[in-house]
C-alpha cells in the first residue's frame, strides 16, 4: 500500500490582490496617524528693503566670533556666560540696544548656533550679524 502525502498547491495569483490592497491601506493609515516634527528654524523679522534704521553709537554693542570659537567684545575675550551678563546689563541700561555680531566663516557651526540661541533666550529684538574674515573687516568699533 502506498501512502499518499497531500501536497499543497500554490496560491492563485488572482487571490493575492487582496493582500496588496490591505498593505496599501495600512501604509495610508500609518502616514495619516504619523506625527511629523517640522523644524521651523530661526524666525527672523527682517526689515523692508526700503526702510532705513539709524542706530546710535552708544546703543550698539559689537562682538566678534573668531574661528577658534572665542568671543571678543571691545578687544576683550569673554565666555558665553560673561557675554550673557554683559548683554543683560547693557540692555537694562539702554533698552534700544542693538547687538551686532561679526562671525568668521571658519567658526564652528555649533558656536554660531549657541550665540543665536543666547540672543533668543535674552529676548534681544535688535540683532544683526555679518560673516566675513575678521582680520579683513578690521577692528572698527
Amino acid at each position: 500500500m502506498r501512502i499518499r502525502i497531500p501536497r499543497r498547491t500554490g496560491a492563485d495569483i488572482g487571490e493575492s490582490g487582496t493582500l496588496s490592497d490591505l498593505a496599501f491601506l495600512l501604509i495610508i493609515f500609518f502616514i495619516v496617524i504619523a506625527v511629523f516634527n517640522v523644524n521651523r528654524g530661526f524666525l527672523l523679522g527682517l526689515p523692508r528693503p526700503d526702510s532705513k534704521r539709524v542706530v546710535q553709537r552708544q546703543d550698539l554693542l559689537q562682538a566678534d566670533l573668531a574661528r577658534d570659537g572665542s568671543i571678543r567684545v571691545e578687544g576683550r575675550v569673554m565666555s558665553l556666560s560673561e557675554l550673557s551678563t554683559r548683554l543683560r546689563e547693557t540692555r537694562r541700561l539702554r533698552p534700544n540696544m542693538t547687538f551686532a555680531l561679526r562671525i568668521d566663516p571658519d567658526t564652528p557651526y555649533q558656536r554660531v548656533v549657541d550665540m543665536i540661541d543666547l540672543v533668543r533666550r535674552l529676548d534681544i529684538d535688535n540683532f544683526s550679524f555679518s560673516m566675513g574674515n575678521l582680520s579683513a573687516l578690521g577692528d572698527k568699533e
